[in-house]
């Protein structure tokens, strides 16, 4: 196995002298992805993130690998075909991680079923070969049967179709390990602090170790900003007078109980009050309610959901379900922010700008990524490597990503083990409890985590504080919010042997994660 050593990988960056072929900024699924696409097309690549990887957005999406029903509707057909075509290329190359989950529309009009079945059926047909399923029209009492908690009252029928769901910190984690078995050092807790000029082009950035507080000064030939929400802070470091160019919107999720809605479909509402799609869907054994889109005028990495946004989920999943959910009913509450390209003509209405990437080189040769999302993550990072070789004059190679495995692939995948999303690694990380047999025990007893789990994730997935590890590494925080609080003392002790740590560490890492957590909880319930 590559080495996830931090000692080793930050020795890879010692020699000022060396010269890197691309330096990616940010570590979420925009920079993994360019990461992994230029160390596996053989290119010296270095991946920093001031944070942990999937810190920001990339860990706080809807978990959906879709086309985008809601851009088929605003007629935006080439975007919808070329993430319909991305999902089925990560159904294979993530086997463990993406799973086919049939979605069904309630129908309340006696217009709607025959409308959206055949708006759907053009959905079928954009995938093509890489369909998920056919769509399909089913009356009312299957729609009951299927959705037993469904509000019935004027209930028609319903109508299916088929998209893709995933664990979006655990893809983003298995692509740093992809990127380092693809020859690149991805190194998380590492601030950019400035570029390195020549001649008003960039040749190197000044990087600060966070954990050691050391600085450094490294080489390349181009510096790729995949910085997501903060793409600006970069671009402005560069050029100071530049026009901000991303807009965030805000996108808030409810985590419920499975009692909501047991089953295993998962609700896709089409219209909602501000004309958005709101989803309810399984996940991890709860149920994942969301989103909102709130335009905003500053971006954090741990975004706050607003009352008006908690109001409009339990509001609105309140009309569909038998059981209106109240705010004693949620279990984690969670904001995430989209990067999304600013519009230019001074509209506000972020639901309607574009979900395409775009790719800007300034002057000095910095690459910004804008825009995007997950399921077309691997296209936007082909994009820009092809924009870096040609901006760099690199010796040009081919993108070899469509076809290469991730981390931990494996078909057949037991989703109702909760240890499915290790895939391949799960055999190794249970064979820890053959080291210690304590390791086997749960975490918590309302939750199925082991104490191996935070074993593994330090050892092999770069974890360093327990907030990697209850946040991203294991899914607790997002699930509930409560219990990961309740989990913090043990997670931290087990990691304070692992790591070496003393009782101070311990002390401060558990403080720091309590009040991260207290913000996912919902103050009231």
């Amino acid at each position: 196995m590559v080495t996830t050593d931090r000692k080793k990988l930050v020795e890879n960056i010692s020699n000022p002298e060396k010269l890197w072929d691309l330096v990616v900024v940010g570590g979420g699924a925009t920079g993994l992805g360019t990461a992994l696409d230029a160390a596996s097309r053989g290119y010296k690549t270095l991946l920093l993130e001031q944070a942990d990887f999937a810190k920001g957005t990339s860990s706080r999406s809807t978990k959906l690998v879709h086309g985008g029903v809601r851009y088929l509707a605003q007629g935006d057909i080439d975007l919808v075909r070329e993430a319909l075509y991305e999902r089925g290329l990560l159904l294979k190359n993530a086997a463990h991680l993406v799973k086919n989950e049939s979605f069904i529309i309630p129908n309340y009009e006696w217009w709607s079923g025959a409308f959206y079945t055949i708006g759907l059926k053009i959905y079928d047909l954009l995938a093509g070969k890489l369909s998920f399923g056919r769509s399909k029209h089913i009356s009312k009492a299957e729609t009951i049967s299927r959705l037993p908690t469904i509000q019935q009252k004027k209930l028609r029928g319903g109508v299916v179709y088929h998209d893709g769901q995933f664990d979006d910190a655990r893809l983003a984690i298995n692509l740093a390990q992809t990127c380092l078995e693809q020859g690149a050092t991805v190194l998380n807790y590492f601030q950019f602090r400035a570029f390195i000029k020549v001649d008003n082009k960039i040749t190197g950035v000044v990087a600060k170790d966070v954990e050691s507080g050391k600085i450094y000064r490294i080489n390349t030939q181009i510096v790729i900003n995949a910085t997501g929400v903060f793409v600006d802070d970069l671009i402005q470091t560069d050029e100071p007078h530049k026009k901000p160019l991303v807009r965030p919107s805000q996108g808030i999720h409810i985590v419920l109980d499975k009692s909501f809605m047991p089953g295993e479909d998962a609700i896709m509402i089409p219209k909602t009050d501000d004309s958005r799609v709101l989803f309810v869907l399984p996940w991890h054994g709860k149920v994942l309610v969301g989103t909102t889109d709130t335009p905003l005028n500053s971006h954090s990495l741990e975004p706050i959901a607003l009352e008006d946004e908690i109001a409009f989920v339990l509001r609105t999943s309140g009309k569909y379900l038998a059981k209106a959910p109240t705010r004693k009913d949620v279990r984690s509450i969670f904001a995430g922010l989209r990067p999304l390209a600013a519009p230019q003509d001074g509209s506000t209405k972020t639901k309607e700008i574009s979900r395409s990437h775009k790719i800007i080189v300034s002057v000095s040769g910095l690459i910004s990524v804008i825009g995007g999302k997950w399921t077309t993550y691997r296209r936007m990072a082909q994009d820009t490597v092809d924009k870096a070789i040609e901006a760099a004059k690199l010796q040009p190679r081919a993108c070899v990503t469509k076809s290469l495995s991730i981390h931990g692939n494996k078909t057949g995948a037991d989703f109702t083990d909760h240890l499915y999303i290790y895939g391949s690694d799960r055999e190794a990380l249970l064979a820890l409890v053959n080291e210690n047999p304590e390791w086997g025990e749960k975490l918590y007893f309302r939750m199925d985590y082991i104490k191996a789990e935070v074993i593994w994730a330090v050892r092999n997935e770069m974890a360093r504080t327990v907030e990697d590890v209850l946040a991203r590494r294991v899914r607790a925080l997002f699930l509930d919010a409560r219990a990961a609080i309740d989990m913090a003392p043990e997670v931290a002790s087990l990691m304070a042997k692992e790591l070496n740590k003393d009782e101070d560490w311990k002390n401060i890492q558990i403080a720091d994660f309590t009040y991260v957590a207290e913000g996912y909880l919902l103050i009231g319930s």
